[in-house]
């Protein structure tokens, strides 16, 4: 990693018309991340890590964090088509595509679409398909746990994922509280997928990483192998004693990844 770094910060950007809370920061080649259904702290060591050797992008997706929810807005069809436009208004080209998560539901979405300014691809326990029947469950239902099983399936170590609600401020309550409207909004029926997204995943044609935490029980890494398999070319890997959300439990390890696959031939 470079030792110039610039450390990304939040700033309010208009993406067609519509105001997103945008973390920027960092020099070198582009990489955007697109967060998971959990949200996103403005200050991660994930974003700082990628910070130190790229120019980073990273949105709150509309309804998450401070961003914008426009009365409109109903699918992930928006969200991919909304960051379509992000990359032409903010002039990212040759970009890195990271999505987590939600975030990988939406970086395939616009992958098959268009890969004009996208020049790689790394989904990271994405969601957005369907492999089982309609009575085998793909993907835990996260509104139907416990918070505290919510939390025993999504990290290695559960400590990471436990939070102090009474020590939050107001701000971080009203946050939490916009993330799991904007969650359910987006992903609650059908539930974590589009049914549509799988037979069009060939057209993804960047090359592309798929991570999976080995310890994912949100998402088994048996789904990871299964997603990678349908898009052309693509590499699956995974991260010991990491669970759904590798930027936040793994996050060196996650960035030491994208940059190894930035440098790949």
């Amino acid at each position: 990693m470079g030792s110039n770094i610039t450390s990304p910060v939040a700033k309010a950007v208009k993406i067609s018309g519509v105001t997103l809370e945008v973390v920027q920061g960092g020099e070198g080649e582009s990489v955007v991340f697109l967060h998971g259904s959990d949200g996103m702290s403005v200050k991660t060591p994930f974003l700082e890590g990628l910070a130190e050797a790229a120019h980073v992008t990273a949105p709150l997706h509309p309804g998450f964090g401070h961003s914008e929810l426009p009365s409109d807005f109903k699918s992930v069809d928006d969200l991919a088509y909304l960051y379509l436009d992000m990359l032409r208004e903010l002039n990212l080209s040759n970009v890195t595509l990271v999505g987590e998560s939600l975030g990988g539901w939406i970086a395939a979405e616009i992958a098959v679409r268009s890969t004009e300014r996208i020049s790689r691809l790394v989904l990271a326990d994405s969601v957005g398909v369907r492999f089982g029947s309609p009575t085998e469950v793909d993907i835990a239902d996260l509104n139907m746990l416990s918070q505290e099983e919510v939390v025993a399936r999504s990290y290695f170590s559960a400590e990471v994922g436990r939070r102090d609600l009474v020590g939050m401020s107001d701000d971080d309550l009203v946050v939490m509280s916009r993330n799991r409207v904007a969650m359910t909004q987006y992903t609650w029926s059908p539930y974590m997928h589009n049914p549509r997204l799988r037979r069009w995943l060939h057209r993804i044609d960047v090359p592309t990483l798929v991570v999976w935490g080995k310890q994912d029980r949100i998402v088994s890494p048996a789904y990871g192998s299964k997603l990678a398999a349908l898009i052309p070319g693509s590499r699956f890997v995974t991260i010991d004693r990491c669970g759904h959300y590798p930027h936040v439990e793994c996050p060196n390890e996650l960035a030491r990844l994208v940059f190894e696959f930035m440098l790949e031939d």
